[in-house]
């Protein structure tokens, strides 16, 4: 089938989802009111929503996952304490060092493992404070659950639950970049609940697989949540009639967490039929939700070719460095979706 009898099977990222009808038109007819005076009726019932859903006293909307990652930490660490998070997270890589440039904090980057995890001995080791005044102190830890640079990999709740206890032993806050949590909490058929418990905050997205416009929310308690508030109207990001996108986020929460097995299941299938073409290498293992990553083993072909050879087909794929590509399962990508991107891939390979 070719590109010029089908819409464009975009598959960068699930950032490029939009709205259900449902959301369209739960966003038409929302209440409104000024969301800094906490007068938005349509946000006060996503965050009380997000709150439940994730285990924790209270929640708070912020306009992207950067602001609710930064804003957190901001909240959770002091001028001049250490971040100790891995060295593939997003926090990390894709962030724009907004806690050294903006807070004053340290990054402490330690070796991310291909299944996401950080040694538990080397978080053990960089969690201790010692005496010796000439280094910094810890301030907290950071985990990401699913990890996006490790291909969407799954984190296990007993290694949660054994990080947590390092942090809680040196008295720290372990917070989660949970921006695909609940691709996690369907990878590992849980409640998510049972992932969130072993962490003192969560940053998680609407706008991925969840398929609303905009928005995250970071979920704690409501003394953590009171001074991430304050964080976020530091960073700008206080909103007034917030309902509008709120309305699409209570509908995401509400609808569309189940259908996240059906992203995943494209995703097996796609790394699948990856699996079977020459040229390409992928450790199918690693594909646990909807991230499919895979590196380029045709000398002949670069990776830049490879993308522009998909998109004149129609298939949108996007570069992670060096021979790596990634394509990302989302609401919107059907089973008939992945089998024309495979075919487009053989096509450009051949």
């Amino acid at each position: 089938m070719s590109s010029a009898t089908r819409d464009v099977v975009d598959l960068r990222s699930d950032t490029v989802t939009l709205p259900s009808p449902a959301m369209r038109e739960a966003m038409a007819h929302a209440d409104l009111g000024d969301d800094v005076y906490g007068e938005d009726p349509t946000v006060n019932r996503l965050e009380e929503l997000a709150a439940e859903m994730i285990g924790k006293e209270a929640a708070v909307l912020v306009p992207t996952g950067t602001m609710g990652n930064l804003s957190a930490v901001l909240a959770h660490g002091g001028r001049g304490e250490r971040v100790i998070l891995g060295d593939e997270c997003h926090i990390y890589c894709y962030e724009a060092g907004g806690a050294s440039a903006l807070g004053g904090l340290i990054y402490h980057a330690l070796p991310n493992r291909a299944d996401g995890t950080i040694s538990l001995d080397a978080l053990r080791e960089a969690a201790e404070t010692g005496a010796d005044l000439h280094t910094s102190p810890p301030g907290l830890i950071c985990l990401e659950n699913t990890h996006n640079r490790c291909g969407g990999v799954v984190l296990p709740i007993n290694y949660m639950a054994a990080a947590h206890a390092i942090a809680q032993e040196y008295g720290l806050p372990l917070h989660l970049d949970g921006a695909r949590i609940f691709n996690a909490a369907i990878a590992l058929d849980v409640d998510v609940r049972e992932i969130t418990r072993h962490v003192d905050s969560v940053q998680f997205c609407l706008s991925k697989g969840l398929s609303a416009p905009v928005g995250s929310l970071v979920v704690g308690s409501r003394p953590f949540i009171a001074r991430v508030r304050r964080m976020r109207k530091l960073l700008g990001g206080g909103m007034r009639q917030a309902g509008v996108f709120a309305a699409a986020g209570v509908v995401a929460l509400r609808e569309m967490v189940a259908r996240l097995a059906d992203d995943h299941a494209n995703a097996r299938t796609l790394a699948a039929g990856l699996f079977e073409i020459p040229g390409l290498s992928i450790n199918i293992d690693l594909v646990q939700s909807n991230i499919v990553r895979f590196t380029l083993n045709d000398g002949h072909v670069s990776v830049t070719d490879l993308l522009a050879g998909l998109r004149a087909h129609g298939v949108l794929m996007g570069s992670m460095g060096g021979t790596t590509v990634r394509a990302v399962t989302h609401y919107g990508i059907g089973a008939d979706d992945i089998s024309y991107a495979v075919q487009a891939m053989r096509a450009v390979l051949a």
